[in-house]
């Protein structure tokens, strides 16, 4: 029998069969070859670094990404075998305790991003209620947590993961944040806590945090009501320090007793970190902490996940000690500065106007709709960018109650210079001279862009 060895010698093979799919392969592949057809797959994901709509971290420097590539084989739970990793981490933890005013010792976790942060925060507020209840004889079968409808949907996965009544305060077109006159008439003895935004993912704005920690304090004052403060500072965590410095929003309000940041968005680290700081070490329940003897040592572990990769916690540090406070804030005065011009050049087409208060404290972002009457619209106007450049630009409409305003963003990041944010806009501007001729997407475009088909 003669044997065709070709494929083999030229290093083709996959390429004369499908992908493999539902089953094993019976044998495998040169390693040439599965890198090979791996890469072909990915060349049908989006570019990174064109992906305006994730608040994600898509580009590190090279030594950055060398200390990860060196370091996924360290496990981040063996502190047995890993005990200077455990003490790096230990060391951001209280780098970022340190940036946000904590009054003395703390403690906290990494996690694999601000989900699971989220729901070790929600967790310690809905322990230290039930702790108070118990301690005051008190019924603790109906616990409920407020908190806006600008959030991200981890809080109400919490809710419903965790037996939790969400009262959540829906939003106006008008106004897109909250503040204490929305909170104080959802809570009473029942509330484990109240969630404020940092940066919110619809338009970069910050939920009136200064404000509702006064509320509380006067709810304690005159009702007798112990209501915590968590605040979700995925995205603004690494934006006020720098930027907004004089901003109250952190450890310095007395009500604030938890706060989630995550290290993969403008802590400039690939995902997936998170992180998770307590005001005092007494805000950790300590019937939240599980103790394990089985890696050769005895050690504390509070997170929902166990194994998990530690070169992400290196990478934070490493960024920690290559940028520290002056670089940090040179990089989001930078990605500021860009912002604006962008938002300048958007509204200068004459088609968007600006979502949010002109001026207000927010992330690196612009925030847009269009103004007046089109013959198309955001999703459109999304669509046409993928076709004709493959930017990625979201268009979305609003929570309830403002669910019939749909708005455009673009993240402003290290890798939107000022020379590509100008071409962008001049991308938008071409876009929608397009449009008009055309009178927008047919109905096929249409439904592909709101399922989050390319072109």
């Amino acid at each position: 029998m003669t044997v065709d060895t070709h494929a083999d010698q030229y290093g083709n093979a996959f390429l004369l069969s499908e992908a493999p799919d539902n089953v094993l392969p019976a044998t495998g592949m040169p390693a040439a070859d599965a890198m090979r057809l791996l890469g072909e797959e990915l060349i049908l994901d989006g570019m990174p670094n064109r992906n305006l709509a994730t608040f994600v971290t898509t580009w590190m420097e090279p030594e950055a990404t060398r200390v990860i590539t060196e370091n996924l084989h360290r496990n981040y739970i063996d502190h047995a075998e890993y005990p200077q990793t455990a003490l790096i981490e230990q060391r951001c933890l209280r780098m970022l305790a340190n940036l946000y005013h904590a009054p003395g010792e703390t403690t906290g976790t990494r996690t694999q991003g601000s989900s699971e942060a989220i729901m070790l925060g929600a967790l310690s507020l809905k322990w230290k209620w039930r702790a108070r209840r118990e301690a005051a004889g008190k019924p603790t079968d109906r616990p409920n947590l407020v908190f806006g409808g600008d959030v991200h949907v981890v809080w109400e996965k919490f809710c419903r993961y965790f037996d939790v009544e969400p009262r959540i305060i829906p939003l106006r077109p008008e106004k897109l944040t909250i503040g204490p006159e929305e909170v104080e008439p959802r809570v009473d003895e029942n509330t484990i806590g109240v969630a404020a935004v940092l940066g919110t993912t619809f338009t970069g704005h910050a939920d009136d945090i200064a404000g509702i920690n006064d509320l509380l304090v006067r709810l304690e004052q005159e009702r007798g009501l112990e209501v915590p403060l968590h605040v979700d500072a995925a995205s603004g965590g690494f934006v006020w320090p720098f930027l907004y410095p004089d901003v109250a929003w952190d450890f310095r309000l007395e009500k604030v007793r938890s706060i989630n940041v995550s290290g993969h968005k403008y802590g400039l680290v690939y995902p997936g970190l998170g992180w998770l700081v307590f005001r005092e070490t007494s805000d950790l329940p300590e019937d939240l902490v599980f103790y394990e003897n089985y890696l050769g040592k005895r050690d504390a572990t509070f997170t929902l996940n166990f194994s998990t990769g530690a070169a992400h916690v290196l990478a934070q540090y490493y960024n920690f000690v290559r940028f520290g406070h002056a670089g940090y804030r040179y990089i989001m005065e930078t990605m500021r500065a860009n912002a604006a011009a962008l938002a300048h050049d958007i509204v200068a087409t004459g088609h968007f106007e600006l979502v949010g208060e002109p001026g207000a404290e927010q992330l690196p972002l612009v925030a847009f709709k269009l103004r007046g009457h089109h013959g198309f619209d955001e999703f459109d106007v999304a669509g046409q960018l993928a076709a004709m450049r493959g930017w990625m630009v979201p268009a979305y409409t609003l929570p309830p109650d403002a669910e019939h305003v749909t708005i455009m963003r673009v993240l402003v990041k290290q890798t939107l210079g000022r020379a590509l944010a100008s071409t962008l806009a001049a991308d938008i501007a071409e876009a929608c001279a397009v449009l008009e001729k055309k009178g927008g997407l047919h109905e096929l475009e249409r439904r592909m862009v709101k399922r989050g088909v390319g072109y």
